[in-house]
């Protein structure tokens, strides 16, 4: 094993921090071609590149954990591969074979392995995929060629203090429209969320909760996560909604709830003024696995869910296994880990 960079992984955050390798591979003429690893972070591209003007762009998120007897694994990349084929299908841009995705994240976590993290931190090493239109292109069409490229930074445990709630309020702005692309993990879904967020932030909370854009009546996301809450009588629910980013977490916490803690699992409406159904509440995502939710404000009035200050019990184990499964503390479901 390579010797790891001296980082008091303690201290990390989610910042950007330049590592030594990335992967990248371009498409022209119809095909992808070989991929390859470069030192350089700095990509050259023209300056009517449709990424720029027109958002033909996606991207992706995913870590590599490292577990206690050293080894290194990713946590379900094959549904990493398949949400950013079906973000290129709906940007019209060229879909990537899965195995190819699959080999890029390995290949740039074993030439930056001495930045992931040591087992027992808290840290991970997270990597970014995407995809962009590039080349010259001037009206609004999808570009001539586009780039491939992974790029990795080790990031810190998300919670410092340790797990704990957080406060919300409902948006009124919309985080996409009903048949638009809030399916598909594009950079102009994010843009878009910056106000709605900033506001919420200037209010004292932690992001905003958007509601489903025709009716404003379910909820759909939580800032850039998906949301869950625990009934009263002890189901994991869920908001679906062609509309919602479909998470990763999401399902994989849908899994857990059913196969390893016994509940019952539901994906529907999520009626915002049915607030008083729930016992626990959560905003689910790669970066933080679960934020727990303590209370959300909407017209005016806080509900408070299990407890401000609290986490509650459910929202704990559902927490502790889904890590388990990621850090190799807990066995895996059949295709979920593979090793770097």
């Amino acid at each position: 094993m390579e010797k790891q960079v001296d980082i008091d992984w303690g201290k990390l955050g989610f910042a950007y921090m330049k590592t030594d390798y990335r992967y990248i591979c371009s498409w022209k003429d119809g095909k992808w071609g070989e991929g390859e690893l470069v030192e350089d972070n700095m990509l050259r591209i023209s300056e009517s590149s449709a990424a720029l003007h027109y958002g033909q762009q996606c991207f992706e998120g995913l870590k590599a954990y490292r577990r206690k007897d050293g080894k290194i694994q990713l946590f379900r990349p094959d549904q990493n591969a398949k949400r950013l084929n079906s973000s290129c299908r709906r940007l019209l841009m060229p879909e990537l074979p899965e195995e190819i995705f699959i080999d890029a994240c390995k290949k740039v976590v074993q030439a930056n392995e001495k930045y992931v993290p040591p087992y027992g931190t808290g840290a991970t090493l997270y990597l970014r995929p995407f995809v962009i239109g590039v080349g010259d292109n001037l009206g609004v069409k999808p570009a001539p060629e586009f780039l491939f490229c992974v790029f990795c930074v080790p990031v810190g445990a998300y919670f410092k203090g340790g797990l704990a709630p957080v406060n919300f309020m409902v948006s009124d702005y919309d985080r996409a429209a009903p048949y638009g692309t809030g399916a598909a993990k594009v950079g102009g879904n994010y843009a878009a969320s910056m106000l709605p967020h900033e506001i919420a932030v200037k209010k004292g909370f932690a992001d905003c909760i958007y509601l489903d854009p025709a009716t404003h009546t379910n909820i759909e996301e939580v800032g850039a996560a998906n949301f869950f809450g625990i009934t009263k009588d002890n189901k994991f629910v869920t908001p679906f909604s062609e509309s919602i980013l479909p998470s990763i977490t999401k399902y994989s916490l849908m899994h857990v709830a059913k196969e390893y803690l016994g509940l019952p699992v539901e994906e529907r409406d999520v009626p915002i003024d049915r607030l008083d159904d729930f016992a626990e509440a959560g905003a689910c995502g790669t970066a933080a696995v679960i934020t727990p939710i303590g209370g959300i404000e909407h017209k005016g009035s806080l509900h408070v869910f299990f407890s401000e200050t609290e986490v509650g019990p459910v929202t704990r184990k559902l927490y502790d296994t889904l890590c388990g499964i990621q850090f190799g503390d807990v066995e895996a479901p059949e295709g979920w880990i593979v090793e770097v």
